[in-house]
């Protein structure tokens, strides 16, 4: 696949290959828990509506990116959980930096001062990622779900927000 693509947002209509990508990473077995994909209904009432994208090459889409919040309690209002999927056909041409650093700016223009980002330890990619775009490793949660009868961890991965939220004491924006 050639290199250019652009990021915009994702509309309504863009869902049936959102759905196409998210079945991919579900089936390569490296990504999610998750063992299909939900319903529009309940995965458009889950994610946030400022903060979905995609990729689009030639016009078609190669990968998305999305935010769910963490909780509907209002002191998490500015925390939400970065979900990036990126077509098979697309990957390592820079699509998931695209995506990732386009959701950084956009969650920051919403007001979303904590992303939080997990991996399964064994994807390399989504971790590497996930740091180049100013992630860090806070945690691992051992054993925490189950794939097909085996148990398996997850890297948790957060960035903080230089321009949104509270500064740490000491530290400047």
């Amino acid at each position: 696949m050639q290199r250019d693509f652009t990021t915009a947002k994702m509309k309504d209509e863009d869902w049936a290959d959102v759905q196409f990508a998210y079945r991919e990473g579900i089936a390569d077995g490296n990504a999610t828990f998750e063992t299909q994909v939900p319903e529009w209904e309940k995965w458009d009432k889950s994610h946030l509506r400022d903060c979905r994208l995609v990729a689009r090459a030639e016009s078609k889409v190669v990968g998305f990116a999305t935010l769910t919040p963490v909780s509907t309690r209002r002191v998490y209002s500015g925390v939400a959980e970065v979900s990036i999927y990126v077509m098979t056909s697309a990957r390592g041409i820079g699509v998931g930096k695209a995506l990732l650093g386009a959701l950084i700016a956009e969650s920051e223009r919403v007001g979303i001062w904590t992303l939080q980002g997990g991996a399964f330890p064994d994807n390399a990619a989504s971790i590497a990622l996930q740091k180049a775009c100013g992630f860090r490793e806070v945690g691992r949660r051992e054993l925490i779900g189950q794939m097909d009868g085996v148990w398996r961890d997850v890297i948790l991965m957060e960035r903080r927000s230089k321009v949104v939220g509270i500064e740490k004491e000491g530290e400047s924006k």
